[in-house]
């Protein structure tokens, strides 16, 4: 196993368990990984500026202030990140993921999109950013033992 602790920033929909399956597997995988993410919770995540900063008026600026104070801690860990791993769903558009991914990549970090088939020609563009595609979060966790220990997991 490898001595370095990995940084791995799981950014995108929130509405599934795909990342408590990616960190499940990582520990179970052994794997040396420090996981973050954004704030999960929908409700704080819109309301964190005005629960803060205090209230306003119109829709746009109370959602300016909680977009800046959300890109604060994006930035810093996606910054800090050794890969990124950007899963996006089909239910809801994930803006944010396909903005996290480009940020990601300008900054040359590696990255790992995660989404169905069916999303395959609309992300043309951000897989093509992206060193793999997987369509699970268990492909993640064999592509993170992978790169991580070098270790291949056996066939199923």
């Amino acid at each position: 196993m490898s001595e370095q602790i990995w940084d791995v920033y799981l950014s995108g929909e929130i509405h599934s368990d795909w990342r408590e399956r990616i960190i499940e597997g990582a520990a179970k995988a052994g794997l040396g990984i420090d996981f973050s993410s954004p704030v999960t919770d929908h409700a704080s995540s819109d309301d964190c500026g005005v629960a803060i900063l205090g209230g306003e008026d119109q829709a746009f600026w109370h959602d300016h202030k909680g977009a800046k104070m959300n890109a604060i801690r994006t930035r810093t860990l996606i910054d800090r990140a050794d890969i990124v791993v950007v899963r996006f769903g089909d239910k809801y558009k994930q803006w944010n993921a396909a903005f996290d991914a480009g940020y990601a990549a300008a900054m040359g970090t590696s990255i790992i999109t995660l989404h169905d088939p069916d999303l395959r020609h609309a992300l043309k563009e951000v897989d093509g950013a992206a060193m793999a595609t997987a369509q699970t979060p268990e492909q993640v966790v064999q592509i993170l033992d992978y790169v991580i220990n070098g270790r291949l997991a056996a066939s199923a």
